[in-house]
Parts: C-alpha cells; sequence; structure tokens
C-alpha cells in the first residue's frame, strides 16, 4: 500500500512538472543549404519569436539541413 501511494504521488509531481514547463516550452524548426545558413535561419526565427535566447537540440541532413532550436522567454 505504501509503495502505490509513492507511485501516485510521483505520477502527480512529474505530472505537475510536466505541465508547468510545457507550458513554457517553444520549439522552431528551420532549414538551410550550410550549417552557417541553418543558424542564421534559426536566430533569425527566434529573434522574431522575442525570444530571449535559444538552443539549438538538432541538425543535420545532407544535401539540405534542417534543425530544431528551443526558445527561452
Amino acid at each position: 500500500m505504501k509503495s502505490i501511494k509513492i507511485l501516485v504521488f510521483s505520477a502527480t509531481l512529474v505530472s505537475i512538472s510536466f505541465a508547468s514547463f510545457g507550458a513554457k516550452l517553444v520549439t522552431i524548426t528551420a532549414t538551410g543549404t550550410t550549417l552557417d545558413d541553418l543558424v542564421t535561419q534559426l536566430a533569425a526565427k527566434a529573434s522574431a519569436a522575442g525570444a530571449s535566447s535559444y538552443k539549438i537540440i538538432e541538425a543535420g541532413g545532407n544535401n539540405k539541413m534542417h534543425g530544431t532550436a528551443v526558445l527561452y522567454k
């Protein structure tokens, strides 16, 4: 019984944490021909969205680069 209470409490705590964090989490995506071009595109989109900073969390591709960034406001 004690382990069930701990499990329910933990699940509730995690849900509250994700709900409060998720409300502030914004991601953007962009494409470019080079890595520098991709970074420039992501920076422009972050600035247009009013972000104070951003973090590139994914970048890749062969002939055309694509990437994703998280915005911080």
